[in-house]
This record gives structure tokens, sequence and C-alpha cells, in this order.
């Protein structure tokens, strides 16, 4: 991830971008929507897009123009949705690649693509058929955070592939070689996210019940009926 500047062929990088566009668009949309409609979660959503600019801010060296680090946005798209996480994700990926020289300008669009929009929504569909096949919560919540992350990754490597195929074996030859150069530090980090991401859904359980049922993130006690 944090494909870095100038790393990507100009056509590559527009298309990223415009690809990206309409979600981020949307996403601005959504989240002026839901402070308006549920002005207590604001603290909330300021949180998550914290959590994930310091924890993607962490990272290893993985391949030849990228790094490899957790993403942090699987929290906030289980959390608020993942069309909240583009507007988040974006506004993070600016500002570290300009404070922090991580990503670049020109690639701010295939790096939102992937770590904004295809994380988050990965991570949001696992949670859901976590929930309906009635699995453990923090169960849910680990596979999410941990599968949105590689699913980040994943997409990282076929935009990467697509950029630079194989002489030999073509695009597929290519992003298998990019995913395989991000495994090895990847599937850890990916792990060690869902872990610390289940800690924080606990932290927030305790101390912030109310605002995640108003999410509907949990559900709302039953009120049981006075008796007569």
């Amino acid at each position: 991830m944090h494909i870095t500047e100038g790393f990507l062929p100009p056509l590559h990088a527009v298309a990223w971008t415009a690809a990206s566009l309409p979600f981020v668009f949307f996403s601005v949309y959504r989240v002026n929507r839901l402070m308006r409609e549920k002005p207590e979660i604001k603290l909330l959503l300021a949180a998550s897009g914290a959590f994930a600019f310091v924890i993607s801010a962490l990272k290893l060296p993985s391949v030849t123009g990228s790094c490899s680090h957790a993403t942090g946005t699987g929290l906030g798209a289980i959390l608020f949705g993942p069309s909240v996480m583009a507007l988040l994700g974006t506004i993070v990926l600016a500002f570290q690649t300009l404070l922090l020289a991580h990503g670049g300008v020109t690639t701010l669009g295939a790096n939102v693509f992937s770590m904004a929009i295809a994380g988050p929504w990965v991570a949001y569909a696992v949670l859901r058929s976590a929930k309906g096949l009635k699995a453990p919560l923090a169960a849910g919540v680990f596979l999410a955070a941990m599968l949105g992350d590689l699913a980040t990754y994943l997409v990282t490597a076929g935009q990467l592939a697509l950029a630079f195929p194989d002489p030999a074996s073509g695009i597929v030859g290519s992003f298998l070689k990019f995913a395989g150069v991000f495994a090895p530090t990847q599937l850890p980090l990916a792990v060690v996210e869902g872990l610390l991401t289940v800690v924080i859904v606990n932290f927030l359980r305790e101390y912030s019940g109310d605002e995640l049922q108003n999410l509907r993130f949990l559900p709302k006690p039953l009120v049981s009926e006075a008796r007569p």
C-alpha cells in the first residue's frame, strides 16, 4: 500500500483517481447526513479517522515502490458503513502524503481505491455475513478487520500488476509476485489489526454503548413491560 509518488504510469494514476472520485463524493454526502442526524457520534467518527491515520502511518518496507502496514479502515467501516470510510480514508491518505511522504499526490486515487474503498467494503461485507451466521461479535470484528486489511493489499497488488505486467506470465504472474512479496509482512499485520480492532470495539461497547446502539452496530436492549 501507499504506492509512492510517480510510481504508476500517468494513465493508470488518472484512471484510479477517476474510479475513486464517485465514492468520495458520495461519502461527503453520507458523512454530512450522518452528522446532521446523529450529532452525538462526531467524536466516535473522529476517533475512527484518527485510528486509521495512526495505525496506517506505521509502515514496513515491502516491495519497490510500496510498503506494508495495517490500514485501520476496518473499524470505521463496521461502525459507520463502508461509504463513510471513503472520505475519512482520503483525508488520512492526503495528510500522510503531504506530511509524512507516505504515498503520493499522483497515486492518491489508487491508494484511496485500495485502502479507503475496497478494504472497507470487504470488512463491512464480512461483518454482515458473520452477523447473519450468528457468529460471536468478536469473531466477526476480527475477521472483518483482518480480511479488509488483506483485501487492501490484494487490490494494491492488482494495481501494480496492471501497471507492470510480467514479460513472461503477464498480469496474473505479476499479481502473484507482488502479492507474494507483500504476504510475509502483511499476513501477521492483518492478524494484529484484527485483534487490535476487537480490543477497541470491546472498549467502545463498555464506554460508548449508546452511540453504538444508535448506529445499529449493537442491538438496542428490549424494554420490559411494566407490571400492573
